[in-house]
Protein backbone atom coordinates (compact mmCIF):
# COMPACT_ATOMS: atom_id res chain seq x y z
CA UNK A 1 0.00 0.00 0.00
CA UNK A 2 2.97 2.29 0.60
CA UNK A 3 3.60 2.40 -3.17
CA UNK A 4 0.03 3.29 -4.11
CA UNK A 5 -1.28 6.45 -2.40
CA UNK A 6 -4.65 6.23 -4.17
CA UNK A 7 -5.10 2.67 -2.86
CA UNK A 8 -4.44 3.87 0.68
CA UNK A 9 -6.87 6.78 0.18
CA UNK A 10 -9.59 4.31 -0.84
CA UNK A 11 -8.72 2.09 2.10
CA UNK A 12 -8.93 5.03 4.53
CA UNK A 13 -12.21 6.17 3.01
CA UNK A 14 -13.67 2.68 3.44
CA UNK A 15 -12.53 2.13 7.04
CA UNK A 16 -12.29 5.62 8.60
CA UNK A 17 -15.94 5.98 9.61
CA UNK A 18 -16.23 2.36 10.80
CA UNK A 19 -13.10 2.65 12.94
CA UNK A 20 -14.20 5.98 14.38
CA UNK A 21 -17.70 4.69 15.20
CA UNK A 22 -16.31 1.55 16.86
CA UNK A 23 -13.71 3.59 18.75
CA UNK A 24 -16.24 6.14 19.94
CA UNK A 25 -18.52 3.47 21.35
CA UNK A 26 -15.59 1.55 22.80
CA UNK A 27 -13.69 4.50 24.28
CA UNK A 28 -16.76 6.51 25.25
CA UNK A 29 -15.38 9.93 24.30
CA UNK A 30 -15.21 11.63 20.90
CA UNK A 31 -11.74 13.05 21.55
CA UNK A 32 -10.33 9.62 22.42
CA UNK A 33 -12.10 8.05 19.44
CA UNK A 34 -10.60 10.57 17.02
CA UNK A 35 -7.11 9.85 18.33
CA UNK A 36 -7.69 6.08 18.23
CA UNK A 37 -9.01 6.19 14.66
CA UNK A 38 -6.00 8.21 13.51
CA UNK A 39 -3.58 5.98 15.37
CA UNK A 40 -5.23 2.85 13.95
CA UNK A 41 -5.02 4.06 10.36
CA UNK A 42 -1.38 5.10 10.88
CA UNK A 43 -0.50 1.68 12.34
CA UNK A 44 -2.29 -0.06 9.47
CA UNK A 45 -0.37 2.03 6.96
CA UNK A 46 2.97 1.38 8.67
CA UNK A 47 2.48 -2.38 8.95
CA UNK A 48 0.32 -3.25 5.94
CA UNK A 49 3.22 -5.15 4.32
CA UNK A 50 3.16 -7.53 7.33
CA UNK A 51 -0.47 -8.59 6.74
CA UNK A 52 -0.25 -12.32 6.06
CA UNK A 53 -3.87 -13.01 5.17
CA UNK A 54 -5.31 -10.20 2.98
CA UNK A 55 -8.78 -11.79 3.08
CA UNK A 56 -8.85 -11.03 6.82
CA UNK A 57 -7.95 -7.35 6.52
CA UNK A 58 -11.18 -6.27 8.22
CA UNK A 59 -10.50 -8.42 11.29
CA UNK A 60 -6.91 -7.22 11.36
CA UNK A 61 -7.92 -3.54 11.23
CA UNK A 62 -10.48 -3.94 14.02
CA UNK A 63 -7.94 -5.82 16.15
CA UNK A 64 -5.56 -2.87 15.80
CA UNK A 65 -8.41 -0.48 16.68
CA UNK A 66 -9.37 -2.59 19.69
CA UNK A 67 -5.81 -2.60 21.02
CA UNK A 68 -5.50 1.15 20.46
CA UNK A 69 -8.81 1.68 22.33
CA UNK A 70 -7.63 -0.38 25.26
CA UNK A 71 -4.35 1.52 25.46
CA UNK A 72 -6.10 4.87 25.11
CA UNK A 73 -8.67 3.94 27.73
CA UNK A 74 -5.96 3.07 30.25
CA UNK A 75 -4.39 6.50 29.80
CA UNK A 76 -7.55 8.56 29.27
CA UNK A 77 -8.79 11.24 31.59
CA UNK A 78 -12.26 9.92 30.73
CA UNK A 79 -11.58 6.37 31.96
CA UNK A 80 -14.13 5.21 34.53
CA UNK A 81 -13.09 5.26 38.16
CA UNK A 82 -14.18 1.64 38.51
CA UNK A 83 -15.19 -1.18 36.21
CA UNK A 84 -18.68 -2.56 36.59
CA UNK A 85 -19.25 -6.23 37.26
CA UNK A 86 -21.56 -8.09 34.92
CA UNK A 87 -23.25 -9.50 38.03
CA UNK A 88 -24.74 -6.03 38.56
CA UNK A 89 -26.71 -6.49 35.35
CA UNK A 90 -27.94 -10.08 35.70
CA UNK A 91 -31.46 -10.83 36.92
CA UNK A 92 -31.82 -11.83 40.56
CA UNK A 93 -32.14 -15.48 41.55
CA UNK A 94 -35.58 -16.90 42.26
CA UNK A 95 -36.56 -19.16 45.17
CA UNK A 96 -35.65 -22.31 43.20
CA UNK A 97 -32.02 -21.24 42.87
CA UNK A 98 -32.28 -20.41 39.15
CA UNK A 99 -32.36 -16.97 37.60
CA UNK A 100 -35.68 -15.18 37.69
CA UNK A 101 -37.33 -14.54 34.34
CA UNK A 102 -36.73 -11.00 33.19
CA UNK A 103 -39.83 -9.01 32.28
CA UNK A 104 -39.38 -6.29 29.69
CA UNK A 105 -41.41 -3.09 29.87
CA UNK A 106 -43.92 -2.41 27.07
CA UNK A 107 -42.89 0.84 25.44
CA UNK A 108 -44.97 0.54 22.28
CA UNK A 109 -47.71 2.91 23.55
CA UNK A 110 -45.47 5.89 24.30
CA UNK A 111 -46.14 9.06 22.25
CA UNK A 112 -43.90 10.80 19.75
CA UNK A 113 -42.21 7.86 18.08
CA UNK A 114 -39.39 9.84 16.44
CA UNK A 115 -38.28 11.45 19.70
CA UNK A 116 -38.49 8.07 21.39
CA UNK A 117 -36.30 6.48 18.74
CA UNK A 118 -33.63 9.15 19.26
CA UNK A 119 -33.85 8.75 23.04
CA UNK A 120 -33.67 4.97 22.70
CA UNK A 121 -30.57 5.20 20.54
CA UNK A 122 -28.95 7.42 23.17
CA UNK A 123 -30.04 5.07 25.96
CA UNK A 124 -28.72 2.10 23.99
CA UNK A 125 -25.38 3.81 23.45
CA UNK A 126 -25.16 4.61 27.19
CA UNK A 127 -26.10 1.03 28.10
CA UNK A 128 -23.43 -0.37 25.78
CA UNK A 129 -20.94 2.21 27.04
CA UNK A 130 -21.59 1.09 30.62
CA UNK A 131 -20.60 -2.52 29.91
CA UNK A 132 -17.21 -3.83 31.00
CA UNK A 133 -14.69 -3.63 28.12
CA UNK A 134 -14.70 -7.33 27.32
CA UNK A 135 -18.49 -7.39 26.86
CA UNK A 136 -18.64 -4.02 25.12
CA UNK A 137 -16.07 -5.11 22.53
CA UNK A 138 -18.07 -8.23 21.66
CA UNK A 139 -21.43 -6.49 21.33
CA UNK A 140 -19.95 -3.67 19.25
CA UNK A 141 -18.22 -6.01 16.83
CA UNK A 142 -21.14 -8.47 16.50
CA UNK A 143 -24.24 -6.28 16.73
CA UNK A 144 -23.04 -2.84 15.65
CA UNK A 145 -20.32 -3.66 13.12
CA UNK A 146 -22.13 -6.88 12.13
CA UNK A 147 -18.99 -9.01 12.06
CA UNK A 148 -19.35 -12.78 12.23
CA UNK A 149 -18.69 -14.73 15.40
CA UNK A 150 -15.51 -16.09 13.81
CA UNK A 151 -14.25 -12.61 12.84
CA UNK A 152 -15.05 -11.29 16.31
CA UNK A 153 -13.22 -14.21 17.90
CA UNK A 154 -10.17 -13.53 15.74
CA UNK A 155 -10.13 -9.82 16.53
CA UNK A 156 -10.49 -10.36 20.27
CA UNK A 157 -8.27 -13.46 20.26
CA UNK A 158 -10.98 -15.58 21.88
CA UNK A 159 -12.73 -18.82 21.00
CA UNK A 160 -16.07 -18.63 19.23
CA UNK A 161 -17.75 -20.15 22.30
CA UNK A 162 -16.39 -17.38 24.53
CA UNK A 163 -17.62 -14.77 22.02
CA UNK A 164 -21.10 -16.33 22.04
CA UNK A 165 -21.19 -16.42 25.84
CA UNK A 166 -20.02 -12.82 26.20
CA UNK A 167 -22.43 -11.65 23.52
CA UNK A 168 -25.33 -13.34 25.30
CA UNK A 169 -24.35 -11.79 28.64
CA UNK A 170 -23.80 -8.38 27.06
CA UNK A 171 -27.21 -8.48 25.40
CA UNK A 172 -28.83 -9.44 28.72
CA UNK A 173 -27.10 -6.57 30.49
CA UNK A 174 -28.12 -4.07 27.79
CA UNK A 175 -31.68 -5.39 27.84
CA UNK A 176 -31.86 -4.94 31.60
CA UNK A 177 -30.49 -1.40 31.40
CA UNK A 178 -33.00 -0.49 28.70
CA UNK A 179 -35.80 -2.08 30.71
CA UNK A 180 -34.88 0.02 33.75
CA UNK A 181 -34.68 3.10 31.52
CA UNK A 182 -38.15 2.43 30.11
CA UNK A 183 -39.68 1.62 33.48
CA UNK A 184 -38.32 4.89 34.87
CA UNK A 185 -40.22 6.82 32.21
CA UNK A 186 -37.28 7.48 29.94
CA UNK A 187 -35.10 9.37 32.37
CA UNK A 188 -31.40 8.80 32.92
CA UNK A 189 -30.17 5.25 33.06
CA UNK A 190 -29.95 4.09 36.66
CA UNK A 191 -26.46 4.30 38.12
CA UNK A 192 -25.13 6.51 35.31
CA UNK A 193 -24.30 10.19 35.33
Amino acid sequence: MAGAPEAFDRFVEHFREKIFHYSWLMCGQREDAEEVAQETLLRVFESFDRLREPERVRSWVFRIARNACLMKRRKSAFAPSRELSLDEFLPASNDGGGHAKMEIADWSRLPDRQALDAEMKEALARAIGGLPDNYRAVILLRDVEELSTLETAQILELTEDVVKTRLHRARLAVRQELDEYLRSGGGRLPGRT
